[in-house]
């Protein structure tokens, strides 16, 4: 075993037992499936995951999230992956710097459900994984990201192949060589948002992870030192590579911090949606009314989610100034139907994007945003919002993202099948075979 940042991560990961989970855990990491399936089910019609699915092997152990099709593991894990993003409404974590459930948990499902395995198992190689991706980010360093590079598929590659590693029972030889291969496999830019690309980065980060650890089942050797080594991951990506960091984590979970969205939009514009909403309803003013608007920012939030002029409904979902119009304007953003083309170009919503104006400042950090409005020829006292903190009820927050979750897969599954799954992942760490969940969640187109 190396002694490295490669090994302190195996080590940690292949330690962890449903048995060491607290409850809490438990109870978020059946939130993210939960969230996850409703997010795939509801992007499982979106025209790219329908272009993938042109591509896929029409048959296979594995299911395809809302579609009565299946498929092969590799297949299942990158449509289901790709789906699950499709809509960029998926949870989300600030240590990651990404999203923590996408690029893990469809190609684990995948291989869980070709293995027949069991939820206890399921939910112990997700965590694994999830916590894996979660420790890379700031061993890896804000370097990374700020370089361009997109965390849910990068460091998700590493996220899916521990996971995969997990469920397989994998050694601690095959473990460091299916990081080896995760190593360089992982890919992802953030020059792509607003595109089909953004999602499908996830899709394959899932998949890529998935055949990393089926590889180094079957003796496939690669570099045991991927992440510290001179040339390695860390190195060419940007990182810090510091193994040191990790210590800072010792004990903890870091699953239990996911955040999880209400908006159908990138993270980042949230907390300024939530400022503009609240602005709106202290003020009691119609959106034609604001004469300016100014949102203030973190600066590196420019470099995700500042698309000035977006012009298709994906572009808005990446642009601060669309959704805080659509904010002021009243749209319903937990709707993924309200980001369309046609809005994006509506006169009535590019006027009010013309008066928003976005200025970063230091004083901002996380997620953090401000949005104050001129009206009236003076401006209002502006509302700051930070939407980027854990929920400190998991159960309250269960109850939420339940919400949310029949309002993406009734649509397509269904009301009947819709709660049926529910009761299937909220049982989950009690079932037997997982195979019952995927199928349930294939629907019947």
């Amino acid at each position: 075993m190396t002694d490295g940042a490669t090994g302190a991560l195996v080590r940690h990961a292949r330690e962890i037992t449903f048995r060491s989970l607290p409850p809490e855990v438990v109870t978020v990491a059946k939130t993210c499936v939960l969230d996850w399936l409703g997010c795939a089910l509801a992007g499982s019609s979106e025209p790219l995951t329908d272009i993938l699915i042109t591509e896929a092997a029409n048959h296979g152990p594995a299911s395809l999230v809302g579609r009565n099709q299946s498929t092969s593991v590799h297949w299942a894990a990158l449509v289901n992956g790709a789906a699950g993003h499709a809509l960029d409404f998926d949870d989300t974590h600030l240590v990651m710097s990404g999203h923590p459930t996408v690029p893990v948990l469809p190609g684990v499902l995948a291989l869980a459900e070709s293995h027949s395995a069991s939820g206890a198992a399921l939910l112990t190689a997700f965590v694994a994984g999830v916590e894996t991706e979660c420790r890379l980010g700031p061993l890896i360093g804000l370097g990374h990201y700020a370089a361009g590079f997109h965390s849910t598929a990068t460091l998700g590659t590493f996220g899916a192949a521990a996971a995969c590693a997990h469920l397989l029972g994998l050694d601690e030889s095959q473990w460091l060589h299916a990081f080896g291969i995760a190593g360089i496999e992982a890919a992802g830019l953030k020059s792509v948002f607003g595109t089909m690309s953004k999602p499908f980065q996830a899709g394959k980060a899932s998949a890529n992870g998935l055949l990393a650890a089926i590889l180094a089942s079957r003796g496939f050797t690669s570099a045991a030192d991927i992440l510290e080594a001179a040339q390695g991951f860390s190195a060419t990506h940007a990182g810090a590579g510091d193994a040191n960091v990790l210590d800072r984590y010792a004990g903890r979970f870091l699953i239990r911090d996911t955040v999880f969205k209400h908006h159908a939009s990138c993270y980042l514009t949230h907390s300024a949606m939530e400022a503009a909403l609240s602005l709106r309803d202290r003020m009691k003013f119609r959106a034609d009314d604001a004469e300016a608007v100014r949102v203030i920012v973190p600066p590196g939030s420019l470099a995700v989610c500042n698309i000035t002029e977006p012009q298709t409904g994906l572009e808005g979902k990446f642009s601060l100034r669309a959704t805080v119009a659509m904010a002021l304007c009243g749209d319903d953003t937990a709707d993924p139907g309200a980001f369309t083309d046609e809005r994006m170009r509506d006169p009535a919503l590019v006027s009010v994007r013309n008066r928003v104006e976005v200025v970063p400042s230091e004083e901002m950090i996380g997620s953090q945003a401000r949005v104050e409005i001129r009206r009236g020829g003076s401006w209002s006292n502006g509302e700051t919002v930070d939407v980027g903190r854990p929920a400190d009820d998991v159960d309250k927050q269960w109850a939420r993202i339940t919400e949310k979750y029949i309002r993406l897969a009734a649509p397509v599954l269904g009301a009947e099948r819709a709660w049926q799954l529910h009761e299937r992942v909220e049982a989950l760490a009690g079932a037997g075979d997982v195979g019952e969940i995927a199928k349930l969640a294939a629907g019947a187109r």
